[in-house]
C-alpha cells in the first residue's frame, strides 16, 4: 500500500501537468488516442515475453510524433488518420494477444484499468526517472509551450522551434500514458490529465498557477482515491477518476453560486494587470 501511494503521487503530480497544455490546445482526448497505441505495445511485449512497459513505451511514442506530425500537415483527411491509428492500436492489441504463443499470460484486465497494488519498487524507480523528465518538459518550457499554444505564427516568427517543441511534448504526453497505466490504467488516463486541468482552469488566474493548482488537484484526486478504493475495496483506478470527478462538481458549483466568470488565463511571467495599452493609431484623414 505504501509503494501504491507512492506511485499515485508520482502520477498525480505529473499527469495533470501535461494535461494543462493538452486542454490548451485542444486536444484533450489525445491521451486516450495514445493509450489505445500503447495497448498495442503492452500485446507485442506480453507475445514475445519481453517488457511491456518498454515496449508500450515504444509504440506510444510512435504513435504520439505521428499525431503531431499529421497536425502540422493539417490535410483534410489527418482526423480520419488518426482514428485509423488510435483504433488500430486497440485492436491489434487484442489479436496479438490472441495469438500468443500458449503459457502467455493474455489477461489485459490490470493495463486497460491499472493495477496499482501491485506496483514495485523497480516500478517506482522508472515512475520517479520518468516523473522528473515530463516535469522538466511541462514547468521548465511552460513559458514556450504556452506561445505556441496561443498563436503558433507568431511563436514561429519569434524564433521558437515549433515542430521540435510540439513533437517533445507528445513524446512526453505518449511517456505519461505509460507512467500512468498502472496506476489508472490505458483507457482511463486521459481523465487524470484532463479532470485537474479543468478544475485549475475554473479557479487559476494565470497559466503558471494553473499547473500548480492542477498538480495539487491531481495529487490530492490520486491519494484521495487511492485510500477510498483501499477501505472500501473497489478499483483504484475508477476510484481515483470518480474522486476527481466530485472535486470538479463541487469547484463548479462553487463558481456557479458565487457567479464568478471564468478567470482569463495569462502566459507565465506577464503581471496580473496585463501589459500597458499600446498607443492609439493615428487617424488618416484625407486632404481637405
Amino acid at each position: 500500500m505504501r509503494l501504491a501511494l507512492v506511485a499515485a503521487v508520482l502520477v498525480g503530480l505529473t499527469a495533470p501537468t501535461v494535461g494543462v497544455h493538452l486542454v490548451q490546445r485542444r486536444l484533450s482526448l489525445i491521451g486516450d488516442g495514445l493509450g489505445h497505441m500503447a495497448l498495442l505495445g503492452v500485446a507485442i511485449g506480453l507475445a514475445t515475453r519481453s517488457a511491456p512497459v518498454l515496449t508500450a513505451l515504444a509504440t506510444a511514442v510512435a504513435g504520439a510524433l505521428l499525431v503531431e506530425l499529421l497536425r502540422h500537415r493539417r490535410s483534410a483527411s489527418a482526423d480520419v488518420a488518426l482514428a485509423v491509428l488510435f483504433y488500430g492500436g486497440i485492436a491489434g492489441g487484442v489479436v496479438v494477444v490472441s495469438r500468443a504463443p500458449a503459457g502467455t499470460p493474455a489477461n489485459l484486465d490490470s493495463y486497460l484499468f491499472g493495477a496499482l497494488t501491485t506496483t514495485t519498487r523497480g516500478d517506482l524507480v522508472v515512475f520517479a526517472a520518468m516523473a522528473v523528465g515530463v516535469l522538466a518538459v511541462t514547468i521548465g518550457l511552460s513559458r514556450q509551450l504556452f506561445t505556441i499554444a496561443v498563436d503558433e505564427e507568431y511563436a514561429a516568427a519569434s524564433g521558437l522551434p515549433v515542430l521540435r517543441l510540439d513533437l517533445l511534448l507528445a513524446t512526453v504526453t505518449a511517456g505519461t500514458v505509460v507512467l500512468s497505466m498502472r496506476v489508472l490504467g490505458l483507457l482511463l488516463i486521459s481523465a487524470l490529465m484532463v479532470l485537474p486541468a479543468a478544475c485549475a482552469r475554473l479557479v487559476a488566474p494565470s497559466f503558471r498557477s494553473s499547473l500548480g493548482v492542477a498538480a495539487l488537484v491531481g495529487v490530492s484526486t490520486s491519494v484521495g482515491g487511492t485510500v477510498v478504493s483501499f477501505h472500501a475495496d473497489t478499483p483504484s483506478g475508477a476510484t481515483i477518476v470518480l474522486t476527481a470527478i466530485a472535486a470538479f462538481g463541487l469547484l463548479a458549483a462553487g463558481r456557479l453560486v458565487l457567479r464568478r466568470p471564468l478567470p482569463r488565463l495569462r502566459p507565465p511571467g506577464r503581471p496580473a494587470q496585463g501589459a500597458p495599452p499600446a498607443a492609439a493609431t493615428p487617424e488618416l484623414r484625407l486632404p481637405g
